[in-house]
């Protein structure tokens, strides 16, 4: 016995003396902290009582437009067909449309064996991951990805890519690069050659030259930013106008119900879903995984783990993240989040999926939304996969 307390009595007087946990804003930290709790989030649903919600909804989506500032020139779809490869019960086909005017994308459109009618489709949309060579492969099975991207695959998704399952239950799937990814990620032989000096002598699109490429992207990251600020707009706006007209061809395949149309990303790509339901309001089912939150969570430490791609400069005056997606309920909303993600604080997800579902129960569609906790870290893995495609099939399958 004396010996165990031995043991113990030194380990409880170490963890006395370990300091206290400090904030990465120090002693800026409470001045923020503060400011922001000002913020009474004015068009949550909650803030009052909106006897018209479909006014609430135009109201907080025309402030998140106004916040976002992209509007770019429109321009028609004017898609092109670049490859077709057979998969086991559907094709793969690699598109190529143009999003604003001067800019386009390429996505991989997944279209199921056997349609006889027009399916319910969804836009599948792919993480951040600090791997910005590739957008649409991260989440779509491809032949022979270079090893970087299949140990991502394997311990992000478990192995599965989840477009590929959603197109083998019966469901079209759109998978487009976004804004600074894959087909729109950052063209080097543009920028000064001092940003890419480690590129030299390795080949493109070798697992070599994409794991030097990523860390350049990354540090271009924060000039990107800066330089989108100055000229007048955001990162979200960019990214979220991208996925909207990524809707804008989806709703032209024959082989797509426009009225069943359903949205799912991981990590910002979860970001990117819960803005495209919020937003657009041909989305009629969404799942969001690894990113959801209440803002005021991030503040003490946690936004050194984020990217610059999820500010929207003053949108905390009026709403938070929780409230945003909620602007498209009560259609169906499923919110996954992994108990051990280092990206977010448990009480700032508790925290969002009660503002959630007190916003479905105030709508009484209480049963319309449902938030799931894996034991697991930031990731996607087949169990809430599973569980994300059970839900696209209960609610756009009538």
């Amino acid at each position: 016995m004396s010996h165990s307390l031995l043991i113990c009595l030194p380990l409880a007087l170490c963890a006395a003396d370990l300091p206290e946990p400090r904030s990465d804003m120090g002693s800026f930290y409470p001045m923020l902290n503060s400011y922001a709790a000002q913020s009474t989030f004015p068009l949550s649903f909650l803030a009052q009582d909106w006897p018209d919600p479909e006014a609430w909804r135009q109201q907080g989506r025309a402030r998140m437009h106004e916040l976002l500032s992209y509007t770019p020139e429109p321009a028609a779809p004017d898609p092109e067909l670049l490859e077709s490869v057979k998969k086991d019960g559907y094709t793969r086909h690699l598109v190529r449309y143009t999003i604003s005017a001067g800019r386009s994308t390429e996505a991989y459109l997944l279209i199921p064996d056997g349609l006889a009618a027009p399916a319910p489709a969804i836009v599948a949309l792919h993480c951040h991951s600090g791997f910005y060579y590739s957008g649409k492969e991260k989440i779509t099975e491809t032949e022979n990805p270079v090893p970087c991207l299949q140990e991502l695959i394997n311990t992000t998704y478990g192995g599965r890519p989840f477009a590929d399952e959603l197109a083998r239950r019966g469901f079209v799937v759109l998978v487009p690069d976004a804004f600074y990814f894959g087909a729109q990620r950052l063209d080097v032989t543009q920028i000064p050659q001092r940003f890419a000096e480690s590129l030299a002598g390795c080949a493109p699109g070798s697992n070599d030259y994409v794991q030097k490429f990523n860390p350049i992207a990354a540090r271009h990251e924060d000039l990107m930013a800066k330089t989108m600020f100055a000229a007048g707009t955001t990162w979200p706006g960019i990214l979220f106008q991208g996925d909207r007209a990524s809707v804008d061809y989806l709703v032209t395949r024959p082989e797509v119900d426009p009225s069943r149309i359903g949205c799912i990303g991981l990590s910002i790509g979860g970001y990117r879903s819960a803005h495209l339901f919020a937003l657009d309001p041909r989305i009629t089912c969404a799942v969001v995984a690894g990113w959801m939150t209440t803002y005021s969570a991030l503040l003490y430490d946690h936004i050194h783990s984020h990217t610059w791609m999820v500010y929207v400069p003053r949108q905390h005056n009026s709403l938070d993240l929780p409230d945003v997606v909620t602007l498209n309920a009560p259609n169906p909303l499923m919110v996954i989040n992994c108990l051990k993600d280092s990206l977010f604080t448990l009480e700032g997800m508790q925290a969002a999926e009660s503002k959630i579902a007190a916003v479905y129960e105030k709508m009484g569609a209480g049963d319309r939304f449902v938030c799931n906790y894996y034991d697991e870290h930031h990731s996607l893995k087949i169990p809430a996969q599973d569980d994300a495609v059970a839900w696209f099939e209960k609610w756009l399958r009538h």
